[in-house]
């Protein structure tokens, strides 16, 4: 790591500790510290899970298709999650939906998910990693037949039950299962220590697949464990709070402009270090100064969209 380009990674952790710390302790009157302090780490944890797994996963899945206006979402991974709840909601019914066990739908949705990733790969890339185009156009139609047929079931729903399927459309981080948390935590952070272990192989990757197999890098199987690392960290991050599909192009594009490298020995921190500056930052303005009266994700996902056009337009991403 060129030590110019150090300060910008220690200045980034630096602005997290202080989020962090603001996060924890800002405002915690006299009474009940401890049970307040427990419910603040709680959504602390989660937010930094998310951010850490959608910037990282972001970053592996540009590399992979060598193209930086995309994010794991155009795979259809948000799409099936909406339908997994609607088809849920309209078979259990509320009351029904609400009794599950959080730990059981956690790891079915998980499974799912990334048992649709691991079809999709192996199965069109089992020829070989060229095919990545025709994966991601395939991820694309999977996601439009999620949505359609989530649109479809929601129609002939109860309006009741279609109003539970909206609200749990969107991320929301005030339903975290504490219980859940160190599952997702502990598989998050193996994904991103493999993919930080990975890093000097993700660099010659990104020169192309000629130029990679040239230089010795077995290129569809790095192809095709990058993917595995992009599925677990999507997955785990759309159960635990919801579908955040944009959110990762933003990170993504900061991080890229921050670091002016693309050694994904700094891009990857960086990413995930700016995710989680921006969530929990951004969770603390809506929760203590705008009292909750929108959800982040709404507001992250247009932020979001307005930046990524000015970069767009800047030309600071092709």
């Amino acid at each position: 790591m060129r030590p110019s380009r150090v300060p910008a990674l220690a200045a980034l952790a630096a602005l997290l500790l202080l989020a962090c710390g603001f996060w924890l302790f800002q405002g915690l009157g006299s009474g009940n510290r401890s049970f307040i302090l427990q419910l603040r780490a709680t959504k602390l944890a989660a937010l930094l899970t998310v951010s850490v797994s959608i910037g990282v996963a972001t970053v592996l899945f540009q590399t992979v298709a060598a193209n930086r206006v995309l994010t794991p979402s155009i795979m259809g991974f948000d799409a099936l999650y909406v339908l997994m709840q609607t088809l849920l909601v309209g078979a259990l019914g509320i009351a029904g939906f609400a009794n599950l066990p959080p730990a059981a739908k956690f790891a079915a949705e998980i499974l799912a998910m990334a048992g649709l990733a691991t079809l999709l790969f192996s199965t069109l890339l089992g020829r070989g990693a060229q095919d990545i185009p025709r994966t991601i156009l395939t991820g694309v139609i999977l996601g439009v037949l999620f949505r359609t047929l989530s649109q479809f079931a929601a129609r002939v729903m109860d309006p009741n039950e279609f109003a539970v399927v909206q609200s749990i459309s969107y991320a929301s981080f005030g339903r975290v299962q504490a219980g859940l948390l160190p599952y997702a935590t502990g598989l998050a952070a193996l994904a991103v220590a493999g993919a930080m272990w990975l890093a000097p192989r993700l660099d010659v990757m990104a020169l192309g697949r000629e130029s990679a197999v040239s230089l010795g890098l077995p290129f569809n199987r790095m192809v095709m464990g990058t993917l595995a690392l992009v599925a677990v960290l999507v997955a785990v991050s759309t159960a635990l709070v919801g579908p955040v599909p944009f959110f990762g192009l933003i990170v993504a594009g900061l991080a890229h402009a921050l670091t002016g490298s693309a050694r994904h020995a700094r891009l990857l921190p960086a990413a995930g270090l700016i995710a989680a500056i921006i969530l929990v930052t951004g969770q603390m303005l809506f929760e203590r100064v705008l009292g909750q009266a929108t959800t982040l994700s709404v507001v992250v996902e247009f932020a979001g969209g307005l930046f990524f056009l000015f970069l767009l337009l800047k030309g600071r991403i092709r």
